[in-house]
């Protein structure tokens, strides 16, 4: 895999902040039943590496201490951890949030029958990956299979609850595009989502998120041998807008490593660019530092975020922006 740093660390990008902590977004780990494409982690079924209980803890103890009102869990599949389900109950216990960054198919691998019972049971909130509403465009991005398994998993969630009015079982799905190119509107495509999957398959969801697809990793390693890295590069630059700074989501976030390092975001964590751009720090460091007005390590890849409508985990940072790719 071509390693895209050397491309991205010379930046011109805004220098940033961080403003009051809210959430802890923390990686239990790189094991995932797929090898996705546009997997900015590169998980898959051969990755072994998972957080520990002991880490968890310290995710615990620094959310009491700095007054953390949310957990983002994320992989690979966050609940192939064995530790998966015993944090989310100590966490809900400690009046957490939680938020479960979920593949969909997990729901159906043999031994997870009774893990969409688990998370409605513990109020979990389901951000899902679903890049299209169109099977051939999904098995081309994750592969053979996987529309199919990730329609079953959504009708799992609905029976739950999940996604319904009134119910308070949230169900967001998330967007990437299937190449080089920007997200669309994601107002008008979450339109075209509800539509979509309620008259093919009698599916109901709450909100679509559109992510751009960041430089680094698989995409950007992909981007990189097919001489697409630059194109991109200056799509992304190009449909900047200052007004997205405020709102990207490392200003109110810190990303926690499998291993209990701490980085400004996710995709920080998976180039190895450490917090505030400083020698790599243990969360065990961190449980009293107050973080606040703290500066943010940037580099070229953040114009990802601030590309068009914007990006972040929440999607779209401003809903009714135009994209540079339909300007």
């Amino acid at each position: 895999m071509l390693d895209t740093l050397p491309h991205l660390l010379e930046t011109d990008f805004p220098p940033l902040r961080r403003a009051r902590l809210t959430t802890l977004q923390a990686n239990l780990g790189y094991r995932c039943n797929q090898a996705c494409l546009h997997c900015h982690v590169a998980a898959s079924p051969k990755r072994t590496e998972e957080m520990s209980w002991e880490t968890m803890a310290l995710l615990l103890e620094f959310a009491r201490q700095q007054g953390i009102r949310q957990f983002d869990l994320t992989g690979g599949a966050p609940e192939l951890n064995p530790n998966f389900r015993r944090l989310v109950i100590a966490a809900r216990t400690q009046g957490i949030q939680v938020i479960d960054r979920c593949n969909l198919t997990i729901l159906n691998e043999p031994g997870q029958e009774d893990l969409a019972g688990f998370l409605a049971e513990n109020g979990v909130e389901v951000v899902a990956s679903m890049p299209c509403y169109l099977e051939e465009n999904v098995n081309r991005q994750r592969g053979d299979g996987v529309f199919e398994s990730s329609i079953a998993g959504l009708k799992k969630l609905n029976a739950l609850g999940y996604g319904l009015p009134g119910s308070g079982r949230a169900l967001n799905l998330v967007y990437n595009p299937g190449g080089p190119s920007l997200p669309p509107d994601q107002v008008k495509l979450e339109a075209a989502y509800k539509t979509e999957l309620a008259t093919r398959y009698g599916i109901v969801f709450n909100q679509l998120f559109a992510l751009a697809n960041m430089p680094i990793q698989r995409f950007g390693s992909q981007l990189l041998s097919s001489g697409q890295f630059a194109p991109y590069m200056s799509l992304l630059k190009g449909a900047h807008r200052p007004e997205n700074l405020e709102g990207v989501m490392c200003r109110s976030l810190i990303s926690v490593s499998w291993q209990g390092e701490v980085y400004d975001c996710d995709f920080n964590q998976m180039l190895g660019l450490p917090l505030g751009g400083k020698q790599t720090r243990h969360l065990r460091e961190l449980v009293t530092v107050n973080l606040e007005n703290h500066p943010i390590f940037i580099a070229d890849h953040c114009y990802g975020c601030t590309a068009g409508q914007g990006s972040s985990c929440g999607g779209a940072l401003e809903a009714t922006a135009p994209t540079a790719a339909a300007a």
